[in-house]
Order: structure tokens, then C-alpha cells, then sequence
């Protein structure tokens, strides 16, 4: 699977935001790109990006986090810059094994997990259960926590468009034109720095990394993640923007309902990107997430 559809780090990694910071781990079937910042006897954070992302999507909070704890940031599977060695299960499930085996690789237990959009639901995954012991505490940053809106629709296209492996070289190829990552940025609502802009389009040329993104999404099947919600032993705290267009705030709140005693913490604007675009106000909810008992109630940030 060593091939042109993938990213080259050697290549289009020069610029890649912390690269200094960045490794590459064997585990689980990949060869994971990870980025790693912060004192190595410090409490470990495990930060997880949503689909079609990759690592820098942290690239404003990571320096801010690892102040006080080992910050670990991977790019998925068959995500930007981790590549498999055997295709996947991408599936919730899936990835959450596949995490597994990435942590148990770096000798890593977090003590916090946090997760952005399908990354969210993922954190959720490994705080039940006995997939990290003892049970982190896990912050969530606009949440797909339900089906999307129009799954009967899109789950089946996804699927389709995932079983023929040219639609994602066609994707990459539209996407060098420029309009199509841009149409795509303006879809989140959020309006983030140009740099990052540039790197979310280089992913889109990516084929590889397109039919990963294109994977996970058919794959995924969150019919019984209330089950998941109510199963977490730590109180979650629950952070959403309300004009966020792709994942609707009632999302959070219903979500906040099921989990036992949820924190929720609106905040009124952002968008979907909005640990990318109001940075400092997020890594200030996620400092009162970790250092504070969850309450049971609406915070409004």
C-alpha cells in the first residue's frame, strides 16, 4: 500500500505543522504518523481528530496543552499521514482497536481524551469499558454523536463510492483545482487561518486519504452509541458551537442527556472548526474540564 495515492512526508510533510514533534509508529496494521509535545512524565492527552482531518487540525492547541501534559496526536487510519499496511476496519469499532493497539505500542494510558466531530465519538469508544484503564476523563469537541442528517441517503453512496477505488482518485484530482476544498472549508462554517486552509486542501489531493475519509464514513454505524453515552464511567464534558452547520448543537444536548453527569459548554459561535479557529477559548474549557468536577449543567462560554 506503499504508493503515489498516499502522502509522501519526505514531500508534502516539509511544512507540516510541528513537524519536529512528529514520529512514526508500527501497530495495529499501520504505520501511524504521530505527533507527540509536552514533559514525557506528564499526564498523557490523547487528542483525536474527526474524518477527513489528520493532525494538524490540533496545530494551535498542541503547544497550549502540553504545558501541562504529554500530548499525543495521531493522524487516524488512512488518514493523512498514516498509511496501512493491510486495509483497515474503519468502523468505530475499528478505530478503536486500532487506537488500542497504537497505545499499548507507545506505552501510553491517557488520563484525558479528547476528540473532535467523529474523533469525539471515538474518545467515547475508549473511555467505557476496559479500552483504557483507569477510565480517562473525556472532553468532546462538536460531537457526531448521531446518525447524519439524510444517513439513508448518504451511508449507501458512501459505501458505493468507497468500493470503487477510482472515485477517490477522482475526488483528489478535482480537488487540485482549488474550489473543491475551498466549497468544502466554507461547509464547516469556520473561518480558519490560510495556512491550515492550504494543508486540508493538500489532504484532498490525496487519494489515499480520501478513500480512508470515504471509508470511515461508510463504515460508520452509531445506531447504539446511546448505549456508549450512558456507559461512560467519567462524566464527559460536552463542548459545541452553536452555528456549527454540520453537526447540529441538539446533537450535544441529546448526548448530554444520556451521559451521566454531562457538562455541557456551548458557545455561540465557531463552526465545526472551532477548536481551529477560537483556540485559546477552547484550550480554556478543556483546562476547567480537567480541573474541575463535571456539574450537571449548561455552562455558556
Amino acid at each position: 500500500m506503499m504508493d503515489s495515492s498516499w502522502l509522501d512526508w519526505n514531500r508534502d510533510g516539509l511544512d507540516w505543522p510541528h513537524r519536529a514533534a512528529s514520529c512514526f509508529v508500527d501497530a495495529g496494521g499501520l504505520r501511524w504518523h504521530v505527533q507527540e509535545m509536552g514533559p514525557v512524565d506528564a499526564p498523557v492527552m490523547l487528542l483525536l481528530h474527526g474524518t477527513g482531518a489528520a493532525s494538524h487540525s490540533w496545530r494551535h492547541l498542541l503547544p497550549v496543552l502540553a504545558a501541562t501534559h504529554r500530548v499525543m496526536a495521531p493522524d487516524l487510519p488512512c488518514h493523512g499521514f498514516t498509511r496501512p499496511q493491510r486495509w483497515p476496519d474503519l468502523s468505530l469499532n475499528g478505530m478503536r482497536m486500532a487506537l488500542q493497539a497504537l497505545m499499548t505500542a507507545l506505552g501510553i494510558v491517557p488520563a484525558v481524551i479528547i476528540g473532535h466531530s467523529a474523533g469525539a465519538a471515538i474518545a467515547v469508544s475508549l473511555g467505557t469499558g476496559d479500552a483504557v484503564k483507569p477510565p480517562p476523563k473525556v472532553v468532546t469537541i462538536n460531537g457526531a454523536f448521531r446518525p447524519i442528517r439524510g444517513d439513508r441517503v448518504f451511508s449507501p453512496l458512501a459505501k458505493a463510492l468507497f468500493a470503487a477505488p477510482l472515485s477517490a482518485s477522482l475526488f483528489a484530482a478535482v480537488a487540485r483545482g482549488g474550489w473543491f476544498g475551498d466549497n468544502l472549508l466554507t461547509a464547516t462554517g469556520s473561518q480558519i487561518d490560510n495556512a491550515g486552509a492550504l494543508l486540508y486542501r493538500r489532504l484532498l489531493t490525496s487519494s489515499g486519504h480520501v478513500r480512508g475519509a470515504l471509508g470511515m464514513m461508510a463504515a460508520w454505524d452509531l445506531t447504539r452509541f446511546d448505549a456508549l453515552l450512558a456507559a461512560l464511567p467519567v462524566p464527559p464534558t460536552l463542548i459545541a458551537a452553536k452555528d456549527d452547520p454540520m453537526v447540529p448543537w441538539s446533537d450535544t444536548r441529546h448526548a448530554g442527556d444520556i451521559a451521566r453527569d454531562a457538562r455541557l459548554r456551548p458557545v455561540d459561535r465557531g463552526g465545526h472548526l472551532l477548536h481551529e479557529v477560537r483556540a485559546d477559548m477552547v484550550a480554556g474549557l478543556i483546562s476547567d474540564a480537567i480541573h474541575n468536577c463535571p456539574t450537571n449543567r449548561v455552562d455558556a462560554a
